[in-house]
């Protein structure tokens, strides 16, 4: 199989004076962008080069420039903190960071980074295109990406995966969104993440143009989808949700999108009827997948089963199997999500990881930490995670680093966190708290504001209560704070 960066290559040779990426004022062909990526591949030093960048063209350029050289790249949440950082980048090895002005104060804050190479974007990451052009070294087998996701314990779990793997989760996602020649992508899904990393091979791959957005705001995605043409969506739900509400939203200013997609998180069915209603898209794809391996299950025509994640990818099989672990599980019985790991878009276990490897690869199959159901059709229907994991506005929030931070509030004699269910965000994160003397609301947002707990994991509800419900062996039972009376119970 071909290497990542051979997409660009081929891209250039097919179509070089096609336009490739719109980032502001940049305006990029295929010959200039792959010119672009190849000095910045001359003049980048190490193997393992770490971004914390927002989705500019730089961070796509990087992208393609380590894909060319067989560097492996790092991206990591621009939104972290300092202590977030430094950890990801002494578990990933890193021997460079390139950052710009939004994670200046976490980069500077993380003793890692000032030990390794810092590249600042701008004049300092300018100066890498004055080396000559490296030439294309990359090969099937090595590493493309390593992607970090949240974990149970709160610290966050290498995710490396092959030029291989990628190649062909990207050619999978060319077919399941039916992409043709020239598609125009709005790229706003973060480059850190699977979904943002997914659109950006894609679109190399049907010579088709990548709209830089650096970070979502309703009404400049309006802006750019009108002004440059956008013919294709790819989003988490929380993001339609917002272009809908925007006061500025019309038919007139999406009639270019022909097709959606999301994933990420589950949608209301309310949200994707109004989708549908306000785009009247050709195609509208649910996609169910994860970091690990990029695709479990796709369902091509999600209004016409609302809930519905389909059935296994070109590149997957699945079964839910029973919650104990014993048997598959019956049509309509909740049961655990496995995906086979002899998908060519499998990852090949967790980045120094072998307790994670233990539980979650096993006899062949992947085991998803997700809850599901299948119909009588054989269709997916996600209904939950094992390990209470909350999705948020695509993020995955682990519990149990904010009940971390929050039980050490003077204030607080027992916390537990949860996802409580969210039009907007698909989930926000609410804290459960019992309070010890005087707690409230503000006092423990400020408490999380001050910590190391980036932002988007904040708690936007406190729910103070008398007790936490537990089991008998003092496990905190979640599901009885994320049901619908949870609260009213509280």
């Amino acid at each position: 199989m071909l290497d990542v960066g051979t997409a660009l290559v081929q891209a250039a040779e097919r179509a070089p004076d096609r336009l490739a990426v719109v980032a502001g004022a940049d305006r990029l062909t295929y010959r200039a962008w792959l010119d672009r990526a190849l000095r910045l591949a001359g003049g980048l030093e190490g193997q393992r080069i770490a971004t914390v960048l927002q989705n500019t063209l730089d961070a796509a350029t990087l992208h393609w420039a380590c894909q060319l050289s067989g560097k492996l790249i790092v991206p990591l949440n621009w939104r972290l903190k300092g202590e977030e950082i430094d950890y990801c980048l002494a578990d990933a090895e890193a021997d460079s960071v390139v950052f710009g002005p939004e994670a200046a104060e976490a980069v500077a804050a993380s003793p890692r980074a000032q030990s390794i190479r810092r590249i600042e974007a701008g004049p300092a990451l300018d100066a890498l295109l004055q080396a000559p052009p490296a030439t294309p070294a990359a090969s099937a087998e090595d590493w493309s990406v390593m992607l970090y996701t949240s974990g149970t314990t709160g610290r966050p779990k290498g995710v490396p995966r092959r030029h291989r793997a990628e190649r062909a989760a990207a050619i999978a996602h060319v077919a399941q969104n039916r992409y043709a020649p020239g598609e125009v992508a709005l790229g706003v899904m973060p480059l850190y993440h699977t979904m943002g990393v997914r659109s950006l091979l894609a679109s190399a791959l049907v010579d088709g143009v990548f709209v830089c957005q650096p970070r979502f705001d309703p009404g400049a995605a309006l802006d750019l989808i009108e002004a440059e043409g956008v013919t294709a969506l790819y989003l988490a739900p929380t993001l339609y949700h917002d272009l809908l509400a925007h006061p500025a939203f019309s038919r007139e200013r999406v009639r270019s999108v022909r097709k959606l997609g999301f994933a990420g998180a589950s949608m209301t069915d309310d949200l994707l009827q109004r989708l549908d209603a306000a785009f009247r898209p050709e195609l509208f794809v649910n996609h169910y997948g994860s970091s690990e391996i990029y695709t479990f299950t796709v369902c091509p025509d999600a209004p016409a089963k609302p809930g519905s994640a389909g059935k296994a990818g070109l590149n997957q099989r699945i079964r839910v199997r029973s919650l104990d672990g014993t048997r598959d599980a019956a049509p309509g019985e909740e049961g655990e999500i496995l995906a086979v790991l002899a998908s060519d878009e499998a990852f090949e276990g967790y980045w120094r990881r072998p307790d994670a490897d233990a539980r979650a690869l096993r006899d062949g199959w992947y085991h998803t930490g997700d809850t599901g159901r299948l119909d009588e059709d054989g269709d997916l229907f996600v209904t939950g995670r094992v390990d209470d994991m909350v999705v948020t506005g695509g993020e995955n929030v682990s519990p149990v680093e904010i009940e971390s931070v929050l039980s050490l509030h003077p204030a607080v004699a027992e916390v537990a966190v949860a996802g409580l269910p969210d039009e907007r965000w698909g989930q926000v994160v609410a804290a459960f708290v019992v309070p010890k003397g005087e707690a409230t609301a503000e006092a423990l947002d400020a408490h999380c504001k001050a910590s190391a707990l980036a932002d988007f994991k904040r708690p936007r509800r406190y729910v103070f209560v008398n007790e936490i419900p537990k089991s008998p062996v003092g496990k905190i039972l979640r599901r009885l704070l994320a049901a619908p009376d949870g609260e009213a119970k509280a």
